[in-house]
């Protein structure tokens, strides 16, 4: 093993590993300051601000050992300027000293800082980046305590539409490059670059053309100042105001780890979460438009058709009985269950074995797949997050949903705009008695005689399986009407300013949605017409499906969590019984 030498302290690597001394000083949970580097991304080392002072031991060329000093020490040459760590490679038996350990290098590190504050516009109050800014942390941490600058600033264009979802403010920019390099490296558009020379540059698309890559967002997410924003998102929310709760992409089959920024039970915006497996730290626009779709057009409170073509909201009780009178004045052949691969293997799961106890054995699903809409990165042709799930329960893909549901008299939905997609249309319902458990208001809702609203993935734990067969869940970051975030286990209680409150001012109780996991609808339906089932939390829905279905044998929330998703092929249980 090759050893190198970091603030005095010894550590081992592997011979012929690539990492730079920054990444490697990362990893062991040390900090050096830095802003341009990337750790998926090449090291240009423009900012300048990861020096460190490093040197090699020094061997004599005969015998090959090293050369010790009066003091029985290693001699160490000094390279002759202090280095950027994110460029420097590691070698066998490297001495390092960061800002730790020699004052030389916390002035050069303090130094740096200061010239790049020297036009960057003192504007923190305002900024979208204020309270996870990078430049703001390290300049408390790092930086000097004031500046010895009297100058005017250097101005430079402000509000700049880069494309329809990122907007600029070039006065803040760096010229770390981060968003150019991940339009060279990461997403292929080359959409970006520096334009302008000196103190004078900033980052623009070319002439007449507009930055409107498919991931153009995650420039904002890597933006270490606040110079690329979010159009949406910009001046809604103080990041210190929100909830960041853990959770997973729903708008196609990729399984994108993600976060949910909750404020006043309202989701303000999406970002990627790491997951080396999944998404690395990327994930796509379409991705954080989903926000919407939980907030807006939500179905709230049951509504049942009672004459015509008008619905009229109802009370879950009526909900439930006149869902067990539809059921019980037919047989169960006559019914068919429509799974979703939209919704959780719970969900799916609570439904089809209510039904199953009740004799019905024809339970069908759809696939939402889009030609041409995937990429070779986070894109899929699959729309829906839990495709492979649906299958490993047991549904049977229908090649004809519309001829399937002209066999049945009850058709039963579960979370899927069928309709809207054109897998049916609201004709094929007709003369059916249709029931749907669903998320969002859509022409599909307006076709069913009875529409219960159920919790999305913002609302609920449960857990899906990507394209992958990689099986992820998500974590609620909403309230219901229901529920309460200081007795849910699941749900996070502190914001970003944790060490400020304990509990979160949620005031306002129009933003919380009249609905129910699907699950507890199930026991409500299940009690009604006097079936012997009855399902407790997600965690232990999942525990129910492990010790029945081989498929999802030894999987668990808990190892989900400690393992951020677990791949559902016969080597990982071997592994997991081993």
């Amino acid at each position: 093993m090759s050893e190198i030498f970091i603030d005095g302290q010894r550590y081992e690597f592997e011979e012929g590993d690539e990492r730079g001394v920054l990444q490697f000083i990362l990893d062991q949970g040390k900090e050096v300051p830095f802003f341009c580097y990337h750790p998926e991304m090449s090291a240009p080392a423009n900012c300048r601000q990861c020096f460190v002072k490093a040197g090699t031991p020094v061997k004599d060329r005969e015998t090959g050992e090293f050369e010790l000093d009066e003091n029985g020490d290693r001699k160490i040459r000094w390279f002759p300027k202090m280095q950027t760590s994110c460029s420097l490679g590691m070698q066998d038996g490297m001495v390092v000293k960061t800002q730790e350990s020699d004052d030389e290098v916390a002035r050069a590190q303090k130094d740096t800082m200061e010239l790049i504050l020297i036009n960057h516009p003192l504007d923190c109050p305002i900024c979208d980046q204020a309270g996870e800014c990078p430049l703001q942390i390290q300049t408390y941490k790092y930086g000097p305590e004031g500046s010895r600058f009297e100058v005017k600033k250097q101005h430079k264009p402000k509000r700049i539409q880069l494309g329809p979802r990122v907007t600029l403010d070039a006065e803040r920019c760096i010229n770390c490059t981060r968003c150019v390099r991940f339009t060279e490296e990461i997403s292929g558009t080359d959409q970006l670059t520096i334009v302008q020379r000196g103190d004078k540059n900033y980052p623009m698309a070319a002439p007449g053309r507009e930055f409107d890559d498919p991931y153009s967002l995650n420039t904002v997410d890597i933006c270490p100042v606040g110079a690329l924003t979010s159009t949406d998102f910009r001046f809604k929310a103080r990041v210190w105001e929100m909830n960041q709760t853990p959770s997973i992409d729903i708008t196609n089959g990729k399984g994108t780890n993600i976060d949910l920024w909750t404020r006043d039970n309202l989701i303000m915006r999406i970002t990627p979460r790491y997951n080396g497996e999944v998404n690395n730290h990327w994930m796509s626009d379409v991705g954080r438009e989903a926000y919407r779709r939980f907030n807006e057009n939500r179905i709230s409170r049951p509504a049942i058709k009672l004459d015509g073509d008008n619905q009229s909201k109802t009370s879950w009780n009526n909900a439930i009985e006149t869902f067990a009178e539809s059921l019980e004045s037919h047989k169960p052949e006559e019914v068919l269950v429509v799974g979703s691969a939209h919704a959780s293997v719970e969900e799916n799961y609570a439904l089809m074995k209510v039904f199953n106890l009740w004799g019905v054995n024809n339970f069908k699903f759809t696939p939402h797949i889009e030609e041409g809409a995937g990429d070779d990165f986070l894109l899929t042709d699959d729309q829906a997050p839990n495709t492979s799930g649906v299958k490993l329960l047991g549904y049977e893909e229908s090649s004809d949903l519309a001829a399937d549901v002209k066999k049945a008299k009850v058709v039963i939905m579960l979370s899927d705009e069928l309709i809207d997609r054109e897998v049916l249309t609201a004709d094929d319902l007709k003369g059916k008695y249709s029931i749907l458990l669903s998320t969002n208001e859509c022409e599909t809702s307006k076709a069913a005689d009875l529409v219960i609203p159920v919790t999305c993935i913002a609302e609920h734990a449960a857990s899906y399986v990507n394209i992958d067969g990689r099986i992820q869940r998500s974590f609620p970051a909403k309230e219901t009407k229901y529920t309460n975030r200081s007795l849910d286990f699941e749900m996070n209680q502190g914001r970003l300013d944790r060490y400020g409150t304990n509990f979160d001012n949620w005031v306002t109780e129009d933003n919380k949605v009249d609905c129910a996991p699907s699950w507890e609808i199930m026991n409500q339906l299940a009690e009604r017409m006097g079936l012997s089932i009855s399902f407790g939390h997600p965690r232990e829905i999942m525990d129910e499906i492990a010790s029945t279905n081989p498929v999802f044998e030894n999987i668990s929330y808990e190892r989900m969590d400690n393992e951020m998703g677990i791949n559902l092929n016969p080597s990982n249980k071997q592994e997991a019984t081993a």
